[in-house]
């Protein structure tokens, strides 16, 4: 039987989809498909609107061998599953002769658990489990999240948190989830042979196709212990967000109230000597902690030196004694002592890895208005990791609608530990970048307006200036303006401003879930919608509602941030530019996402307005103008103003 050809593959796929097929789409198939053949590695830009998960899905089916695909956003995961892998295995199955299988996979606390639902969840203050429905009043948000969440075990199918619809409260949730280290394991657990955190990965280890989020991805590189099964091909999607998830994934965290709850856990479970040992560790962590001030720590201070020895030690001692004793008189032992057990090791590897002091982490205070102050640490960079984990075993494809900054890929290639293209050497992974472009006339489509007349923004104090040009502009558009700020005060101040001065209806992220927020922007033209960093790459809002994209500042890492100043400083010491490398970088990827709000479909117009007189004046400005779209390009307020006046017109008379 003759081979099915790629295109009567894509054509297949797309016609069942719906979507039409496009040029980038067709050489981004190609391409794929080439890299998996010769189990090399792909860099793809494909910009909004190509049909990037076809690209990537088709010639990766056709292929043959498993492949998982990691995505960094539930909406995509979800699109995957249950749109564009159902429809596109039933278009390809009579041109294959067979019929792919596909799963969803995520970490263990993302699924419901039967124990903890059942048996109780193990309480801090007493031995055993107390009733979680029981405790909650019964008229209290908790209370009605816990009761539907029982219901919900009965009829869902997957027992995944994701498909519960409203969803429930983040400490809903603990109540009936379990993480990696609390589970007790399916053949001890009484529930184990309906555990649906088991029955995902039995199907995802008989699945063609896996599809899973970066943290889990970052989890199965990071840990050692495989979660995922063994792969051929991995499909990274979103792939601009992967080391920052990686990043979060490898940083860890120590607060006091967290290291209190693992005193309590654990102390009616060991001997008295080893529980008092860990409560005075506690006491002096928590004394140092109440005197700490945000900011990175260069050298650990010596008082918290000490209090984290005390910490590690006493840890270690009772991780001992927890595996060497049991006690009768614990209901459901074995649940209790695995969560005494997570939560004690967790603070003994913080401890342990922060006094070990590694050139290669970075460590911090942070202080919260709520939960006061935590240590934090976290690699200086994850690029060695990445390289040795993700591109040694397999073909790797990173996809992403914004790959290419400053017009190339070296730098995300380097944030990903790849050597610039074309490097030769034997132990460097050999990789290609592809700009597929996008089906979008950006030109004739979107206006680059940057107010280059504007005071140049300083770390603090009101804006006034940039308030007047903002609500000009708002006014001009006719509302339908996405404003996207640097930070919450700053989209504050704006929206309280905005809505002193006009009739048009602002949104303000905070005020209402997301959600809810993008979906009574998208109704009504006239609204306008406000906020921070989620927003700069979570809305799709196609059509006459968003035609004015706003971004107040060119959104550098906040000099202050301690991750980020000790990743520039280390780039410096390399003999590197560690502002291009680190701060520009970041602002450039915010920023090509950013811009990518405007245009979302072939009838899409509007304005991206800048309003910063850095991206004309500085030296950096025309790097970071390369890594947006190729909009037609202007400084010229008026001409701006008569933009928006006109698509807004045109947008009142189709309405």
């Amino acid at each position: 039987m003759t081979k099915p050809s790629l295109p009567d593959l894509l054509h297949a796929a797309v016609t069942a989809v719906g979507g039409t097929e496009r040029p980038g789409q067709v050489s981004m198939a190609e391409a794929v498909a080439e890299a998996v053949d010769d189990n090399a590695h792909l860099l793809v830009q494909a910009g909004t609107g190509t049909g990037k998960s076809l690209g990537y899905l088709v010639p990766a089916l056709a292929h043959g061998e498993r492949v998982v695909v990691a995505t960094a956003t539930l909406a995509l995961q979800r699109q995957l599953v249950e749109r564009d892998l159902p429809r596109t295995v039933d278009a390809l199955h009579p041109l294959l002769r067979r019929r792919p299988q596909f799963a969803m996979l995520k970490g263990r606390s993302n699924y419901l658990c039967l124990h903890r639902l059942h048996e109780g969840v193990p309480q801090d203050e007493e031995e055993g489990l107390f009733d979680q429905f029981e405790a909650a009043a019964p008229s209290s948000k908790l209370g009605q999240d816990l009761l539907r969440l029982r219901d919900w075990s009965d009829d869902t199918e997957t027992g995944d948190r994701d498909d519960l619809t409203p969803g429930v409260s983040d400490r809903a949730w603990a109540q009936v989830s379990v993480s990696s280290r609390e589970c007790i394991g399916a053949t001890k657990c009484a529930y184990g042979a309906e555990c649906f955190a088991e029955t995902a990965r039995e199907r995802a280890k008989l699945a063609d196709v896996v599809v899973t989020n970066h943290a889990l991805l970052a989890i199965d590189a990071i840990e050692g212990a495989p979660v995922l099964p063994k792969h051929e091909v991995l499909i990274v999607d979103e792939a601009h967000e992967l080391v920052s998830r990686v990043t979060g994934v490898a940083t860890g965290e120590l607060t006091p109230g967290q290291v209190n709850r693992a005193v309590r856990r654990a102390a009616k479970l060991v001997n008295e000597k080893a529980a008092d040992a860990l409560m005075t560790a506690s006491e002096g962590f928590e004394r140092v902690m109440e005197l700490a001030l945000p900011g990175r720590l260069e050298e650990v201070p010596e008082d918290l030196g000490y209090a984290l020895m005390a910490l590690r030690d006493a840890a270690r001692t009772v991780i001992s004694a927890l595996g060497g004793t049991r006690d009768k008189s614990v209901q459901d032992e074995d649940a209790v002592r695995k969560q005494a057990m997570a939560s004690v090791e967790s603070i003994h590897s913080v401890a342990e890895r922060i006094t070990q002091g590694s050139e290669y982490d970075v460590v911090w205070y942070e202080r919260h208005d709520r939960f006061g102050a935590s240590v934090r640490v976290a690699p200086l960079s994850v690029s060695g990791l990445l390289r040795e984990k993700l591109f040694a075993e397999r073909s790797v494809v990173l996809t992403s609608a914004t790959l290419k900054l400053g017009g190339d890929f070296n730098g995300v290639g380097a944030s990903l530990g790849l050597a610039p293209e074309g490097t030769a050497g034997d132990d460097i992974p050999q990789w290609k970048g592809l700009d597929v472009g996008s089906p979008f006339d950006y030109p004739k489509q979107g206006i680059l307006y940057v107010a280059r007349h504007l005071a140049t923004p300083g770390r603090e104090g009101s804006r006034t200036d940039m308030l007047d040009e903002l609500a000009e502009l708002v006014e001009a558009a006719g509302g339908r303006t996405l404003g996207l700020f640097s930070s919450m005060r700053a989209a504050q101040a704006a929206a309280e401003e905005l809505r002193g001065r006009q009739d048009k209806p602002i949104l303000l992220q905070g005020e209402e879930t997301l959600g809810e927020l993008i979906k009574n922007f998208a109704a009504d033209p006239e609204t306008c919608l406000f906020g921070t960093l989620s927003l700069w790459q979570g809305v799709d809002v196609p059509g006459p509602s968003c035609q004015l994209v706003v971004m107040d500042r060119i959104p550098f890492p906040r000099p202050d941030d301690p991750l980020m100043s000790a990743r520039q400083k280390a780039v410096e010491e390399a003999g590197g530019n560690g502002f291009m490398a680190v701060a520009a970088t970041h602002a450039a990827l915010l920023m090509a996402q950013g811009a990518g709000r405007l245009v979302r479909a072939m009838g899409d117009k509007g304005v991206v307005a800048v309003l910063d007189p850095r991206l004309a004046n500085a030296r950096y400005g025309s790097y970071l103008r390369a890594s947006l779209p190729d909009f037609w390009y202007t400084t010229d307020r008026n001409q701006a103003r008569r933009s928006l006046a006109a698509i807004d017109a045109a947008g009142k008379a189709a309405e």
